[in-house]
């Protein structure tokens, strides 16, 4: 039988091997147990003969000033010519609190599902029907996302045993994508390196995230994925007693109206053909109040989620700025029409209220304490940010209170205790990226899409359709980056924490500039007790329609079945 032929007989166990044992790491997100999938990754690529004779072609690739020290994994085989695809998988999954007493079976597929089948009756209904029809594989991380990655690195290993393959192939498995996506902005570094050492043209880069499906009988292949951004908004107010009102500005009035003004607003939400990014929802709300009093809070502060198909982190911050500039006048305007109404029952505190709109970004209010205290400011908040930045890294305190933290501090030095909005953005910032913005694409990427379908219609009676935009939030954000010099300015200046703690590697982003797609298996219930992945889809389907995109981009005929 030739190796045309042989090239994926059997494959299927091999996955199943791969994704038992991988499933057992429990790699849990932001924690030090994601070295567990780390070792695993290097003690199963160290296996591999072509691994043993190549030690060059695998390792890790640390993600500097890492808490928990870790590190990107990845392998590659090394073929004739520089044309080069890669997959790109995370091994970090989310919590298993949910699972309950049925927890030390979440990463056990076999015992996990034998446990389900006694509560089958109180499980959702689409969950008991395919857990008794046996047709789904239940289990933390079999669909988001080791399934995923066992294909990848199943099909790697075929590939590696294959003579004069042509084209290069790499696999590289990051932690932290439930998080923060540290080791994705690691892995273009690495990407970046291996590029130049070896010379690499990369051609596409292949995620391999669950798919979910609005049509049971179609698949969904992603040319792109869903940029997400999330401002933060701080109101700063002026302190009364509740008998006093008029003297103060309640901080949270203000919020109110800036929150109602935000979430699920449609005019934040791109379109591009016929696909359009869910609207914003806010995350995190509370006041500064620490204890109760009789007085309103000195200030209130939160931040929501935007999703982006095709604006800048410039353009939703102008659009932020605006919605708080005309929700101060609303509240401004209401205040004085009740105090106007009050006066003329009550005798009046003062003719009329002193209260201006006043509207800022960060980089504005950093400037007004430097402005006021020079150098003395400028050491002192970097101590600070300093600090806190440790914190995070310890876990005593997260993300986004550390972000408030650090405005709270810069108010220190500010003298004018007026009223305020101050906004900005929290980390994590991801690019909308598609294949719809490159200008130059190949016409072997360009028709991948059309010609997987028809592959599956022929091979399997089902098709997959296109869409642009992965909207469930991926690593395939750092495959390109749009204006790039001009979005680093823009975090800059609007993200207190960007610098050391976190930051975005444009240039690395722009070296490694590649289209993308995911094409990974159907999934359910990401992050629930009932997530699971289709077994023809793991197993069967999407190896072969991954191998199929192999074969077409390196135009490798060995690779056709």
């Amino acid at each position: 039988m030739s190796e045309r032929h042989t090239i994926l007989q059997g494959i299927e166990k091999d996955i199943q091997n791969i994704l038992y044992r991988y499933m057992k790491t429990q790699s849990f997100t932001y924690t030090e147990r994601e070295k567990e999938a780390e070792q695993f990754l290097v003690d199963h690529l160290s296996k591999i003969p072509y691994f043993r004779e190549h030690p060059e072609h695998f390792g890790t690739w640390s993600i500097p000033g890492d808490p928990f020290d870790r590190a990107v994994c990845y392998g590659m085989v090394k073929g004739e010519g520089d044309d080069t695809i890669v997959f790109v998988h995370h091994n970090d999954v989310v919590e298993i609190e949910d699972f309950k007493l049925l927890k030390s079976y979440a990463f056990s597929p076999d015992e996990l599902a034998e446990e389900l089948m006694k509560i089958r009756d109180s499980l959702p209904k689409d969950a008991k029907k395919d857990l008794e029809e046996g047709t789904f594989l239940f289990g933390r991380g079999g669909a988001d996302m080791k399934g995923g990655g066992s294909i990848q690195l199943a099909l790697l290993e075929r590939y590696s045993r294959m003579e004069h393959f042509r084209g290069n192939v790499i696999v590289i498995a990051v932690p932290d994508e439930e998080n923060l996506s540290a080791g994705m902005r690691a892995g273009v570094e690495l990407l970046a390196e291996l590029k130049d050492r070896y010379k690499l043209n990369y051609k596409i880069m292949i995620n391999s995230e669950p798919h979910q499906r609005k049509d049971f009988s179609q698949g969904i292949f992603s040319e792109g994925s869903v940029g997400k951004i999330m401002p933060f908004i701080y109101v700063r107010g002026y302190l009364s007693h509740i008998g006093k009102v008029f003297e103060g500005f309640n901080p949270l009035n203000l919020m109110s109206e800036i929150v109602r003004s935000t979430e699920l607003n449609m005019d934040f939400s791109d379109v591009v053909g016929n696909e359009s990014a869910p609207p914003p929802t806010w995350l995190y709300l509370k006041d500064s109040k620490k204890q109760y009093d009789v007085s309103m809070p000195l200030s209130a502060s939160g931040c929501f989620s935007i999703l982006t198909l095709d604006q800048s982190p410039a353009e939703v911050m102008e659009k932020v700025k605006g919605i708080c500039v005309r929700s101060f006048d609303k509240i401004i305007g209401e205040m004085n029409e009740s105090y106007n109404r009050f006066s003329e029952v009550a005798e009046p505190v003062a003719k009329g209220l002193p209260w201006k709109t006043k509207v800022m970004d960060f980089a504005r209010l950093y400037e007004e304490a430097c402005s006021a205290h020079g150098q003395r400011f400028k050491a002192e908040y970097e101590r600070k940010l300093e600090y806190l930045s440790q914190q995070m890294k310890d876990g005593s305190i997260n993300i986004i209170e550390s972000n408030f933290a650090l405005v709270e501090f810069v108010f220190d030095y500010i003298g004018d205790l007026a009223p305020r909005v101050v906004y900005g953005l929290i980390p994590p910032y991801y690019p909308n990226v598609s294949n719809l913005y490159f200008t130059d694409l190949a016409p072997e990427v360009a028709s991948l899409s059309e010609q997987l379908d028809a592959y599956t219609t022929r091979q399997y009676g089902q098709h997959y359709t296109r869409e642009y935009f992965y909207t469930g939030i991926s690593d395939l954000s750092y495959t390109s980056i749009k204006d790039g010099a001009k979005t680093l300015d823009s975090l800059k200046n609007s993200m207190p924490l960007f610098g050391d703690f976190y930051r975005i590697p444009v240039e690395a982003i722009e070296k490694i500039a590649m289209p993308c797609m995911n094409i990974g298996p159907w999934g359910k219930d990401f992050h629930k007790l009932t997530e699971r992945v289709c077994k023809e889809d793991l197993y069967e389907r999407t190896p072969r329609i991954i191998n199929k995109a192999v074969s077409l981009l390196l135009e490798n005929p060995l690779l056709t079945e």
